[in-house]
């Protein structure tokens, strides 16, 4: 009942035009009311339907218009979506260089440090080195990438900042830093001491050397540092790998498409410049054999203006060439 109510309000016009229609019939069908009455109660009828028709379409051009204005509005809406989505897209861009910069610096452990310096060996046209006395790269880093320069025929430009022998301060500095680490011998069967400090840095020099002479595709620059760093730096053409003496620590690596990649170029180069560095070209006055003598070896460092001390004699020169041309690795196992 309550819904049939509510139609007859909703619908009063067209109710009242029914029950008028079905009034006007009852009384024609009639004798006693005249003529004119059922005339005049035609029209009222009739009167009234066309109100409600009028009505209807007022209501109906409303609607259209609440339509028109709806689709308008939406037109607006789908005309700038694309601009919306262009901003959503440079936000989204935003938030994933955020993201690559926050996440720039990847810490490597265990047996994954010697893994990718393995692969950043494998394709590199330069190498740059900043650490103790360059122990590992005689023994691993310089013949291996030789040898990945060789088979791809391609240069090589290589870079050494290592401790300045000749500075016994600094050499001891570092020895007793490496006997802090560990009291027991590395990898060579060896304990750091001052002395040792010193064969190491003069076996990287004379490595060079050695190096430069058989390779036509490898240009190689050493400077003496005056300065101990505990960190070391290997940068190659595809990423820079931070590690510290105590290989227990984590190291990091950084790619080289990361901007603090081009920061730690930087920082090598003017570390670079802050040293001595080794005339280099001035070893071509001595020819060094496959197995370079005790005499080349001295006449070498002569030529480089950097004397081996006179407490050095033939046994400590033949340990410096054993440590230049046959280096064992210290961190093998």
């Amino acid at each position: 009942m309550k819904r049939l109510v509510l139609w007859v309000a909703s619908n009063l016009d067209a109710f009242s035009a029914l029950v008028l229609a079905l009034s006007v019939g009852a009384l024609g069908l009639t004798t006693g009311v005249p003529q004119g009455v059922v005339d005049s109660a035609i029209l009222l009828t009739l009167a009234v339907l066309a109100e409600s028709i009028l009505r209807d379409r007022w209501r109906r051009g409303g609607t259209e218009q609440e339509v028109y204005q709806s689709v308008q509005q939406s037109a607006a809406v789908l005309r700038e979506l694309p601009r919306q989505l262009s901003e959503v897209d440079e936000l989204v861009g935003s938030a994933r260089a955020a993201f690559n910069q926050a996440s720039m610096v990847r810490m490597l452990t265990g047996a994954e440090v010697g893994q990718v310096q393995a692969e950043a060996r494998q394709r590199t046209d330069l190498w740059y080195f900043k650490g103790g006395t360059g122990t590992f790269i005689r023994a691993v880093t310089l013949p291996e990438c030789i040898e990945n320069a060789r088979r791809r025929r391609g240069t090589l430009d290589f870079r050494i900042e290592i401790l300045d022998p000749s500075n016994e301060e600094v050499c001891d500095l570092y020895a007793r830093f490496r006997r802090s680490l560990s009291d027991r011998p590395d990898a060579t069967g060896e304990l750091w001491t001052v002395d040792r400090t010193r064969k190491e840095s003069y076996a990287t020099i004379l490595a060079a050397c050695w190096h430069q002479q058989r390779s036509g595709l490898l240009r190689i620059d050493v400077w003496l540092s005056p300065l101990m760093s505990t960190f070391r730096a290997d940068l190659s053409s595809s990423c820079v790998i931070i590690t510290q003496e105590d290989p227990s620590v984590p190291a990091m690596m950084i790619d080289s498409d990361k901007i603090h990649y081009r920061r730690w170029n930087i920082e090598l180069q003017y570390s670079r410049e802050q040293a001595r560095k080794v005339p280099i070209e001035q070893a071509k006055q001595v020819v060094l054999d496959d197995e370079p003598t005790v005499e080349q070896t001295r006449r070498l460092f002569s030529a480089l203006t950097i004397p081996l001390p006179r407490s050095f004699g033939d046994r400590e020169v033949s340990d410096i060439i054993l440590k230049a041309i046959k280096a064992r690795n210290p961190y093998a196992t």
